[in-house]
């Protein structure tokens, strides 16, 4: 029997270990969220001759949707490992509030849509790529025009989105996709379906079937 186009529903449902891997890696987001957070004001400096810039530093704010969805290769894995983070960051302390929650949704989703486009069946650096991407263009449209943290003038706000975009991309895209193939080179992914990543290729990389 061909298979179908979309994974099997057995393939959609988180095992305990992946809910487990997840919630932990989320969880150390959210402390380096809190640390980052607590250091911003001193980074945010170095871009003082124009503040719009800083958002190319945001990556730090988006890394953990894509680098859940990358280990856990499920539906559900960025937005869930973005709001954790957000969550944790909030409880200890984030100079944001409760905001965080409703930015690390937003950012989540921004590279669950890419994730969902390729029907969670690649994971690839192009695709990891597009993921941070699409989460920075959520995180900047959220801070400029929803939550409105930032009130620059039109060339400012897009700059600022931009920034947000190519940070992600880097930071949020091409680093945790380099991450995950040195923990699967170290053996330390066990069971979940990226074991095998530092063995895929560069832009056709899927997870196992099993």
């Amino acid at each position: 029997m061909p298979h179908s186009a979309a994974p099997s529903w057995r393939h959609r449902t988180w095992s305990v270990s992946e809910i487990v891997v997840a919630s932990t890696l989320a969880v150390a987001a959210g402390v380096i969220f809190w640390g980052w957070n607590l250091s911003y004001h001193a980074v945010s400096t170095l871009f003082l001759a124009y503040p719009p810039a800083a958002s190319l530093v945001a990556g730090m704010w988006l890394f953990p949707a894509v680098l859940g969805a990358l280990i856990i290769r499920k539906p559900g894995a960025a937005v869930y490992c973005e709001m954790v983070a957000a969550a944790v960051s909030a409880i200890l302390g984030s100079q944001w509030g409760l905001g965080v929650l409703l930015s690390g949704f937003l950012q989540g989703m921004g590279a669950e849509l890419v994730l969902l486009v390729f029907i969670y069946r690649r994971y690839s650096v192009d695709v990891a790529v597009l993921a941070g991407a699409a989460a920075g263009v959520a995180g900047g449209i959220n801070e400029n025009w929803i939550a409105s943290y930032y009130q620059y003038d039109a060339a400012g706000t897009w700059v600022h989105i931009a920034g947000f975009t190519l940070s992600g991309a880097i930071i949020a895209g091409v680093l945790p996709w380099m991450a995950v193939r040195g923990l699967a080179a170290a053996g330390v992914l066990g069971p979940l379906r990226s074991r095998r990543a530092h063995t895929e290729g560069l832009f056709r990389a899927g997870g196992p079937r099993k």
